[in-house]
C-alpha cells in the first residue's frame, strides 16, 4: 500500500498539493466527458417536456374535441327553476316545452304508534326475528329475515338492516322515543299496499310499535307534458322524455314551467378557444427553442466550480448552458411542420364548412409564432355554432380517411407521430432502460467511457504517489548517507 504525506518529510514539497494539479491535468478530458453526459440529460428532459404539453393536447382531443356536445351543448332555462330545471342532449330540438308538476315523488316512512319501552343500547333477547318486505322494480316481494345475536342491541341491529341491500333504513329518536323506519327510494313500488310490508305479529309491530297502515308518502310523481292531457308518472323526480332530463324539485300549483331549449354557443365557443390555446402552447415549446441562442463559452458546471458559486449564479449560469440545447433538432423542426400542416388542407364534409378560415380562425401571419391559430373573428365562430353546430363538428371531428378526415383527427395523427418520434428520441419519465431511447444510448455509451477513465486517473494517481514515494526515500537516504560521511570526516578532523 502506497503512503501518501501531504508535505514531503526529505525533501520538503508539498506533495499533496502537486499531485492534485497533476491529476487536475488528467482529469480535463474527463471533465468534457462529464459536461457531455450532462448536456444530454438535459436534452432528453427538454426532449420529455415537450412531450409532456402533446400529451396534453392529445388528452384534450381525445376527451373534448371528439364530443357532439363540445359543438352542439343544450342550455335550458326555466320560468319555474325552483321547479322544474332540466339538461338537453345534443339531439333534442330548439324550442320551449311545457311542464306541469302535481306531485313529487316521495319515500315511505313509517314511525311508531307509541313510545317503546326499549332502551336501544342495551341487549336485546337473542333468538328473536326481525323480518319484513320489500317490492322490487318488477313488482314482486322479496323478504328480509334479521336474527338477534347474543350482545346485539336495538341500535346495532337497525345499523344492520340500514346497511343491508333491503331499500330500507332505521334509527331510533331519543327525544319521541319511536323509531322510525323509511324507504331509501322514491317512488309507490307496491300498488297494492304499504312500501315496507311486516305482519302484525311481527318485532316492528309488537316491540316497535308499528303499524302498516300508518305509513306515509311512497308516492311517485306525476306531471303533464307539453299540454298533452295525459298525466305521467316517474318513480324518482327525474324523468326523460324526448331527449330532454327532467328534474322536479317541487310542484307548479297548477302552473306551467316553460322550459327554453336553445345551443349553448358561448360554452361551445369557450371549448374551441381552449383548445386553441392549448395548441399554440405546444407550438411555442416547439418553435421557441429554434430562436434561443447558443453560448458555447457557457459549459455545464463541473461540482468543484458549483462549490465556488453562489445558488443564483449557478442558476444564471445553467440557463445559458441550456439554452439552444433543442435548436436545429430535426424531431422538432420536423413535429413542427407537420402540427401545421394538419390545418392547412380543406375537409369535404359535404357541408358549408371546409375550413378553420370560413369560421373566423386563421394561422399567424407572424413567421415567428410558428403557425399558431388566432381566432379573427369570434362573432363568426359563434354565429357558426349557434346556426350549424353539426357542420362545424363535421369540419373538425371526422374519422374516416382521405379528404373527409376531420381536422382534430389530422392533428391527433401528427401529435402521435411526433410523440412516438419524441418518445424513441429522448424516451419516457416512466423509462428505466437508457437502452430503449436514442439518447439513453448515448449516455450509457459516456457511462462506460467515463467509468474507465476515472480508473485510468486512479492508477495515474497511484503512479505519481509511488513515484514522489519513491522519490522521499531516495532522498532520505541521501540525507542519512550524506550526515554519515560528514559526521565521518567531522570525526577525523
Amino acid at each position: 500500500m502506497v503512503m501518501r504525506v501531504g508535505v514531503g518529510l526529505a525533501s520538503g514539497m508539498e506533495l499533496e498539493k502537486m499531485v492534485e494539479k497533476l491529476i487536475s491535468a488528467e482529469r480535463i478530458p474527463l471533465d468534457k466527458m462529464e459536461q457531455d453526459r450532462t448536456k444530454l440529460e438535459w436534452k432528453r428532459d427538454a426532449f420529455r417536456k415537450i412531450n409532456t404539453k402533446l400529451s396534453e393536447l392529445d388528452n384534450l382531443i381525445r376527451n373534448e374535441m371528439k364530443y357532439s356536445t363540445t359543438y352542439n351543448s343544450k342550455i335550458v332555462s326555466s320560468s319555474l327553476e325552483d321547479a322544474v330545471t332540466a339538461t338537453a342532449t345534443t339531439a333534442t330540438s330548439n324550442g320551449t316545452y311545457q311542464v306541469r308538476v302535481d306531485q313529487l315523488a316521495s319515500s315511505a316512512i313509517n314511525v311508531s304508534k307509541n313510545p317503546i319501552d326499549i332502551d336501544p343500547t342495551q341487549p336485546l333477547t337473542a333468538g328473536e326475528v326481525i323480518a319484513f318486505s320489500t317490492v322490487n322494480k318488477e313488482g314482486k316481494e322479496e323478504k328480509y329475515t334479521y336474527t338477534i345475536q347474543a350482545g346485539d342491541t336495538l341500535n346495532t341491529v337497525m345499523e344492520k338492516i340500514s346497511k343491508d341491500d333491503n331499500n330500507v333504513r332505521m334509527f331510533y329518536d331519543e327525544a319521541s322515543k319511536k323509531v322510525i323506519m323509511e324507504t331509501t327510494r322514491t317512488g309507490n313500488f307496491n300498488e297494492n299496499g304499504s312500501e315496507i310490508i311486516f305482519a302484525d305479529t311481527s318485532f316492528l309491530a309488537t316491540t316497535l310499535k308499528m303499524d302498516m297502515a300508518n305509513e306515509k308518502g311512497g308516492n311517485n310523481a306525476k306531471f303533464e307534458y307539453n299540454n298533452s292531457g295525459i298525466i305521467m308518472e316517474s318513480k324518482t323526480n327525474s324523468y326523460t322524455i324526448n331527449g330532454i332530463n327532467l328534474q322536479f324539485k317541487n310542484t307548479t300549483n297548477g302552473k306551467n314551467a316553460s322550459l327554453t331549449i336553445d345551443n349553448d354557443v358561448e360554452a361551445a365557443y369557450e371549448k374551441i378557444k381552449n383548445f386553441v390555446d392549448k395548441y399554440n402552447e405546444v407550438v411555442e415549446a416547439f418553435n421557441s427553442p429554434q430562436f434561443e441562442r447558443i453560448y458555447r463559452d457557457y459549459q455545464p458546471l463541473t461540482d468543484k466550480q458549483k462549490e465556488e458559486m453562489s445558488d443564483k449564479q449557478i442558476e444564471l449560469w445553467e440557463e445559458r448552458a441550456k439554452s439552444g440545447l433543442l435548436r436545429g433538432e430535426p424531431v422538432i423542426t420536423n413535429g413542427l411542420y407537420s402540427l401545421r400542416q394538419s390545418w392547412y388542407q380543406k375537409v369535404e364534409t359535404g357541408g358549408e364548412y371546409t375550413s378553420l378560415t370560413q369560421l373566423g380562425i386563421s394561422t399567424s401571419p407572424n413567421y415567428l409564432d410558428g403557425g399558431k391559430l388566432i381566432i379573427e373573428d369570434p362573432d363568426k365562430l359563434k354565429d357558426a355554432l349557434r346556426d350549424n353546430p353539426e357542420e362545424v363538428r363535421k369540419l373538425f371531428y371526422n374519422r374516416e380517411e382521405g379528404e373527409s378526415r376531420g381536422l382534430i383527427n389530422r392533428l391527433e395523427d401528427s401529435v402521435n407521430r411526433t410523440m412516438q418520434q419524441i418518445g424513441d428520441k429522448a424516451g419516457k419519465a416512466t423509462t428505466l432502460s437508457l437502452d430503449s431511447y436514442t439518447l439513453g444510448k448515448q449516455m450509457k455509451e459516456l457511462d462506460e467511457r467515463i467509468e474507465a477513465y476515472e480508473n485510468r486517473i486512479e492508477r495515474v494517481e497511484k503512479r505519481y504517489w509511488a513515484q514522489f514515494t519513491a522519490m522521499e526515500k531516495a532522498i532520505s537516504q541521501m540525507n542519512q548517507q550524506s550526515m554519515m560521511l560528514l559526521s565521518q570526516f567531522g570525526g577525523g578532523m
